[in-house]
């Protein structure tokens, strides 16, 4: 079995493959902090069948800073690749 090699479309379907479900557990990793951090900051009492006032704004506010702030470090990560090459 260690002589066994996969044709070279196989080895591009397995690499695309990884390359999403890697891409999926970091997307499923950023949600989860995401809510982690956003929950323990704004939620501050016991949850009931509505958000205490300010909880709402809060939540929708820090995430839509974490996505900016994500954004921001993207751009400029593919700015620098960008420059680099």
């Amino acid at each position: 079995m260690d002589n066994f090699k996969f044709d070279e479309a196989t080895q591009k379907e397995l690499t695309t493959f990884l390359e999403r479900e890697q891409a999926q557990a970091r997307i499923n990793s950023t949600v989860h902090n995401l809510t982690s951090m956003c929950w323990d900051k704004c939620v501050t009492g016991t949850p009931g069948s509505r958000f205490a006032r300010g909880e709402e704004s809060c939540l929708l506010n820090c995430v839509d800073r974490f996505m900016d702030t994500s954004l921001f470090i993207i751009k400029t990560i593919e700015g620098q690749r960008s420059q680099q090459s």
